[in-house]
């Protein structure tokens, strides 16, 4: 059962909902441990001075902050302790605004917000969001670190997550290679061909049919090893065939779309014995020569 990892309140107004939070999201990442191949022992690593080698003790060690190459400011837990935000054990919301207004950029870590023990604050105020359609974008404190967070309502049920600050966000007018995008031209023809593409692939989102293989085969390859059991390492997949230029490209993944739903028709597009193709950019002379030949063709 999961366990709680903040309670608190969440405070509009002169309301306070007394709340649990719950991790959102469980991960199932495979960590490994470094060990001595000889006899399998842990590794310990050791806190050593990049200067001497020599390993130093922890009541000599200090946090600095590097301000240019090789120059540090030394800062100490004292110094830092009049900035850590008070942990007021409340969830301060402070607007409400809808859920389109927020570009998903700004969502951080996912939580589940739960009643404690008086239950209906917490459905009156979920009703309430639901039937309003808001999001309510409050402030809060959690291990000595203040969050900016956005509390939605789904089934009756709140649910929370936390934000990055707009100064995290990286801005996009930042990378050279979106900034020359805006000179690129697309003729309608590839456009109503990559909507064809688009449509093709259309399907409504089943979370449940995205899996991590690479986990999967992993944890099956250690089971496999620790039974003693013989296996064989699979074939390395082979790489996508190149296509000449968009247009054929495109063309190529509309058929294989289609035809991928013919045989699989309720398992979508996406299934593993779909062709891949690789785009190759080609010159605009190219391309019109390869365009007319197929006029010339198709006319004789």
């Amino acid at each position: 059962m999961p366990r709680p990892v903040w309670s608190g309140t969440i405070s509009f107004g002169l309301v306070a909902i007394p709340i649990k939070l719950f991790h959102g999201v469980s991960k199932k990442n495979i960590s490994f441990n470094q060990l001595d191949e000889r006899t399998l022992s842990r590794i310990r690593l050791k806190k050593v001075s990049a200067d001497s080698g020599d390993e130093v003790p922890d009541e000599h060690i200090v946090r600095g902050f590097e301000v240019s190459k090789g120059r540090y400011v030394v800062v100490d837990p004292d110094e830092l302790e009049p900035f850590i935000p008070s942990a007021t054990k409340s969830i301060d919301l402070e607007e409400f605004v809808d859920l389109a207004e927020i570009d998903p950029v700004y969502f951080d870590t996912p939580y589940i917000i739960a009643p404690d023990k008086t239950p209906k604050p917490y459905v009156l105020l979920a009703r309430a969001m639901e039937e309003a359609g808001k999001v309510a974008i409050g402030r809060f404190v959690m291990r000595n670190k203040q969050y900016v967070a956005a509390i939605r309502a789904v089934d009756g049920k709140l649910l929370m997550s936390t934000m990055v600050f707009s100064d995290e966000v990286v801005d996009v007018g930042g990378i050279d290679e979106l900034e020359a995008l805006g000179d690129i031209d697309v003729s309608a023809k590839e456009v109503k061909m990559a909507e064809a593409l688009v449509e093709s692939l259309s399907a409504a989102f089943e979370p449940g049919k995205y899996r991590d293989d690479y986990r999967a085969s992993v944890l099956d390859l250690i089971e496999r090893k620790a039974a003693g059991e013989e296996f064989e390492l699979p074939a390395a997949v082979a790489e996508a065939p190149k296509v000449v230029d968009l247009m054929a490209a495109l063309e190529a993944s509309v058929k294989a779309a289609k035809a991928a739903r013919q045989r699989h028709p309720a398992g979508g597009p996406h299934d593993d014995d779909t062709p891949v193709v690789e785009l190759v950019e080609v010159s605009t002379e190219e391309a019109s020569y390869r365009e007319k030949s197929k006029r010339v063709r198709k006319s004789a």
